[in-house]
């Protein structure tokens, strides 16, 4: 892809709800030529309510720091884990959700080396990412090649970064070892299955649910349903068990994943997907008043329920299309009715883009 230039700080209208005014802890007005731009605030840790998309004070850079124009965002479920406040030492809100995303260096601060306006890149940020514009410490911002498309650097950064350090760092994954990784139809275990093939005789063992098995059987070496005994399975290939175990489940796969370690082996708890309970609604089923077509919908809610096969993906540069009159979502009660109180007060909303 050919260098993108600079592209100015207008505003794309897709991106806001007209009534964003509501959420007064979370919506700040400026005077004079202050610019604004558009992000997605939680308000409070819980419901879906919480959620806005509304306007705020555009950030710039201090010393050692790039701003960059946003042109797709990560979606993790750490992401739903900091919306319902299950994370440790969580911070205040309201705040701006997102820990990575890609997009174009729109300016620079003080004693920034490496970069130069019109940069494709991605970044890490600490929070703040779903939003049109973030600031970043220049070491938490990479070049990207001409040839990568944002929306695939934004999948790239947390969750090969994460896989990498687990496998090689941690696990000292080398020539002939095994591997097993839950959830392998997700963002992180198609990393894990990509950086294992770059080592010789390594063999994958991947759970994942059924309907995914299709799109993802050629990425692991032996795929299991992750609701029959894979303990059994695995043995029946490997009696003497597993080199490493990559466990984003928790819970009682806990012992099953110890159970399969060979001696010396390497156990990795890097989440906990089955201690997230509540809602039986997507993280984003307000965002059909956001977003546009019908991934829209269910796309918080295919990471809660392990739907999503690889990463999914906010992609700011996708066109909203007209909200039809048939269009709904399917929801708990409770979400029925925070929808509602949500339509009482704004029969106008606007789309936005989404997922890939």
């Amino acid at each position: 892809m050919a260098k993108e230039g600079v592209e100015k700080a207008e505003e794309t209208e897709h991106m806001i709800e007209k009534d964003g005014g509501k959420d007064q802890e979370s919506v700040l007005t400026t005077a004079g030529d202050t610019k604004e731009m558009r992000a997605v605030v939680l308000a409070g840790f819980g419901g879906l309510n919480k959620l806005r998309v509304t306007k705020k004070v555009m950030p710039e850079p201090l010393e050692g720091e790039v701003k960059i124009r946003v042109k797709a965002c990560g979606l993790n479920f750490l992401d739903l884990m900091v919306r319902q406040g299950n994370i440790d030492n969580p911070p205040r809100t309201p705040l701006v959700p997102g820990f990575e995303c890609s997009g174009i260096v729109e300016a620079l601060g003080e004693n920034t080396k490496g970069f130069e306006i019109g940069d494709r890149v991605m970044a890490f940020v600490n929070y703040n990412a779903w939003a049109e514009v973030v600031c970043t410490p220049l070491e938490f911002v990479y070049k990207i090649p001409d040839d990568m498309t944002f929306p695939e650097a934004a999948a790239f950064s947390m969750n090969f970064v994460a896989a990498y350090m687990m496998l090689f760092e941690v696990a000292n994954l080398r020539e002939g070892m095994s591997v097993l990784v839950h959830s392998a139809g997700g963002g992180m275990g198609q990393a894990v299955a990509q950086l294992c093939s770059t080592v010789p005789n390594v063999t994958v063992f991947g759970t994942a649910s059924p309907f995914k098995h299709e799109a993802i059987k050629d990425s692991v070496t032996h795929l299991f349903d992750r609701n029959v005994d894979y303990v059994q399975e695995v043995k029946k290939i490997s009696p003497e068990g597993v080199d490493i175990v990559l466990d984003c489940l928790c819970g009682e796969n806990t012992g099953k994943g110890l159970g399969l370690l060979k001696p010396l082996g390497t156990y990795i708890l890097y989440g906990s997907s089955n201690m997230v309970t509540g809602e039986t609604k997507s993280f984003f089923s307000l965002a059909k008043s956001w977003w546009q077509v019908e991934k829209v919908k269910e796309a918080m809610q295919r990471i809660h329920d392990r739907g999503n096969i690889g990463k999914l993906i906010l992609d700011v540069e996708k066109s909203p299309t007209p909200l039809m009159a048939n269009d709904s979502t399917e929801t708990s009660e409770a979400g029925e009715e925070e929808e509602e109180e949500d339509q009482e007060g704004d029969t106008d909303k606007e789309r936005m883009p989404f997922i890939q």
